[in-house]
């Protein structure tokens, strides 16, 4: 075989797995209902507002 032909199997190839990781987000994203992506983010929100807010430094 000659090199291009290795490197465009590869090329290939990593398109293919590359697809099938997207599409394995994808299924699971679309798994949540609604009620529960709302109760996520307020969940993430409260979380976050609990955290103390980063200062910048004043000699910046």
């Amino acid at each position: 075989m000659r090199w291009w032909k290795v490197a465009g199997l590869a090329g290939l190839a990593g398109v293919a797995a590359t697809g099938v990781v997207i599409a394995r987000a994808e299924r699971k994203r679309r798994a949540y209902s609604p009620d529960e992506i709302r109760e996520r983010l307020h969940t993430r929100v409260t979380e976050s507002a609990a955290q103390p807010a980063i200062e910048p430094d004043p000699a910046d």
